[in-house]
């Protein structure tokens, strides 16, 4: 700890006294994240689940998860930096229109946005510092990956000839999951449903639901992301057809057992094997996300070895 606040003096002279008040959690490169930093982030992007709990068992939860937290306090800082580097900036004019295309996607008055921000414990400022880092890592993702990403016509066709089986039904459902096995005992069932609870948690905060698959389904497929293909609607238990019926394309949903587990799935499309255009465009897609997830995954490794890090949670 002595080395890390001689380092912080150094770099920071006297204004570190305020930051000494909170407590430092991590140093990156030359910038600071504090406890209360991170705390904030945890409770602006907890599920209204987790809101809701007693403040007891709500800190319990944030105190088990600061490390993962903070690892990706981290990547967003290390990506912020990267694109101060690379010249990229939110204007203010930036800044007003996407809070406006928000109230707008919510039919909310600005007497509604207040509340809301209200309710989440944020001050305008606070919200606005958050919504530009938002968009600035936006902005460097963009630039260095995924404007760079180019699916050929002939690794789509590829696609379609090697699943061409998986599309001859007249309805299919390009579906993604998160598996868990069935534990033995009702205390493993409960370990399983609370692993259940913080991944709904991190979709809804954002993360990427292949990412997700990778660090947690016991399927096969969770080596690839999660992602199940064209499965024929024929061809899927009773339980996924129910949870199906209320889903439309991007949506995620909660988790459900069937005899084998519990099972988190994600609706990519649904798709008619008469409209090829349709399919193509569908698998065009699976390919630039799947494209996407390990360039970007690479691309943060890469920021990380490069960087001065230190934690001290």
């Amino acid at each position: 700890m002595a080395i890390i606040l001689l380092f912080l003096f150094v770099f920071f002279g006297a204004s570190f006294a305020a930051i000494l008040l909170d407590r430092v959690v991590a140093i990156v490169n030359k910038e600071v994240i504090t406890w209360s930093e991170l705390y904030r982030m945890m409770e602006f992007e907890a599920t209204d689940q987790v809101k809701a709990m007693k403040e007891e068992e709500r800190m319990k939860i944030f105190r088990g998860n600061e490390a993962f937290f903070l690892e990706r306090l981290i990547d967003m800082r290390l990506q912020i930096q990267e694109a101060k580097k690379l010249g990229l900036d939110v204007t203010p004019e930036e800044l007003t229109e996407s809070i406006e295309n928000i109230k707008k996607k919510h039919s909310m008055t600005d007497a509604n946005f207040s509340e809301s921000l209200k309710k989440e414990g944020l001050t305008l400022e606070t919200y606005k510092k958050l919504l530009s880092e938002q968009i600035v890592i936006s902005k460097v993702v963009n630039q260095q990956i995924k404007n760079k990403i180019v699916v050929s016509d002939e690794e789509v066709k590829k696609y379609i000839e090697d699943h061409r089986e998986m599309l001859s039904d007249s309805e299919t459902y390009n579906l993604s999951q998160i598996f868990f096995k069935k534990p033995k005992d009702d205390i493993g069932k409960k370990t399983v449903e609370e692993k259940g609870v913080l991944i709904i948690q991190r979709l809804k905060a954002g993360e990427n639901f292949s990412a997700l698959a990778k660090e947690y389904s016991e399927d096969p497929s969770g080596k690839i992301g999660g992602n199940l293909g064209f499965v024929k609607k024929s061809q899927i238990a009773k339980e996924f057809k129910e949870v199906l019926t209320h889903m439309k394309a991007g949506d995620f949903s909660m988790p459900f057992w069937t005899e084998k587990g519990l099972h988190i799935i994600k609706l990519d499309e649904k798709v008619s094997a008469q409209n090829i255009d349709e399919v193509k465009e569908n698998v065009r897609k699976q390919l630039t996300e799947e494209q996407f997830l390990d360039k970007y995954k690479s691309w943060v490794k890469g920021l990380r070895e490069k960087a001065y890090i230190e934690i001290d949670l």
